[in-house]
């Protein structure tokens, strides 16, 4: 019995041992090709980094202002008679743009001047007296002072009369009209605005420590979002002398031509100034750079050896240096040199030594001067 009991043991143990040694196997073997499995290839766009000049500038968001620009207003008040223009009409200096009653003030006039003409002649026949020796001087003075006074008195009630007569200031565009006729004007109610919008101003702020690069006479070019204000070009005019405190910006000014008067007071417009000579710099696609808080990288594209020292087509994560944007594009001023291929396109789903496959039928936009269809 005991003879048989150790045999069964001994035929488990080896069965039990066979078992083992194929289970070991088996797991050596799937460990192992762990080991050798390589994930496909991620299919990417690269180009090679070229060297490019781009020009030292400086960026800022811009608004426009009119050269001059009020709101004209009713010096004093009355009642409108006649309003002598339209809505965003263009006028000149000294254009009549609206009247106000004056028959009161006439009246007044035609009184005043009654009494000068008397004061007058009775001026004239004290001085005829005086010249005889009839009268005293201190008579004559005071015919002379009742002429004067009545003089002066028909000067102001014609300044009255005229003040109620409103003109333009200067040339430029009406805005939209705020007054009727027959409405009562307070004094200082507005009428209508009214800008000279050729040239006009745009005023844009700059870091105190770029402000001595820009020196008065500048050239300044400025975008707008329409074909209104492509491409114009214009010249620092005037620099504030006081910085804000708030940000530490200094406003400059500069002066434009705006023959057509498509551009207003109030617009954004995209200012850019030269502030040096060109530096060089390796210009790559927006979409080729990976934004990471420790740093920004591209994904170079090298040969590289896997651990069984077969060589494959892969990405080398390089740490770069990066400068101003142009554009689609963005200046790298350090990290890889001419010549290197970088990835353009799918650089999210990559890792440093991930395999790739260039697939360049369809590239990302890299144009220094975009003209979106739909912006």
């Amino acid at each position: 019995m005991t003879k048989r009991l150790i045999a069964t043991l001994g035929v488990m143990l080896v069965i039990l041992a066979s078992l083992s040694f194929v289970k070991f196997k088996q797991i050596q073997t799937a460990i192992a090709q762990g080991a050798a499995f390589q994930p496909p290839p991620e299919a990417v766009t690269t180009i090679v980094a070229m060297q490019e000049q781009w020009p030292a500038t400086l960026s800022a968001i811009g608004t426009l202002a009119a050269v001059q620009g009020v709101t004209v207003s009713a010096d004093l008040p009355g009642i409108v008679e006649r309003v002598q223009f339209e809505s965003g009409q263009a006028v000149r200096a000294g254009q009549v743009l609206a009247v106000l009653d004056t028959r009161q003030e006439q009246a007044q006039l035609a009184t005043i001047e009654s009494q000068r003409e008397l004061a007058r002649l009775t001026f004239d026949r004290v001085q005829g007296l005086l010249n005889e020796r009839v009268i005293s001087r201190a008579e004559f003075d005071r015919a002379t002072a009742d002429y004067r006074q009545n003089d002066a008195k028909v000067g102001e009630v014609q300044a009255v009369v005229q003040r109620k007569t409103i003109r333009a200031p200067f040339t430029g565009i009406l805005g939209i009209r705020q007054v009727n006729v027959g409405q009562y004007l307070s004094g200082g109610a507005a009428l209508v605005t009214l800008q000279s919008l050729n040239p006009i101003y745009v005023n844009f702020g700059v870091p105190q420590q770029s402000v001595g690069q820009i020196p008065v006479g500048r050239t300044v070019h400025v975008h707008a979002n329409d074909a209104a204000g492509a491409g114009l070009t214009g010249r620092v005019s005037a620099i504030d002398s006081l910085v804000d405190q708030a940000t530490r910006n200094i406003t400059v000014q500069a002066t434009l031509a705006n023959p057509d008067g498509k551009l207003r007071p109030g617009m954004f417009v995209q200012t850019e100034v030269t502030l040096g000579p060109s530096q060089a710099v390796l210009a790559l696609p927006a979409s080729a750079i990976s934004y990471a808080p420790f740093g920004d990288s591209v994904f170079v594209v090298a040969e590289i050896k896997d651990d069984a020292g077969r060589t494959y087509k892969g990405v080398r994560q390089q740490f770069v240096k990066l400068g101003p944007s142009r554009g689609d594009q963005i200046a790298v001023l350090s990290g890889i040199k001419p010549g290197d291929e970088v990835v353009t396109s799918g650089v999210f789903k990559l890792r440093n030594g991930a395999a790739i496959q260039i697939n360049n039928t369809v590239r990302p936009a890299n144009s220094p001067a975009p003209n979106p269809k739909n912006s």
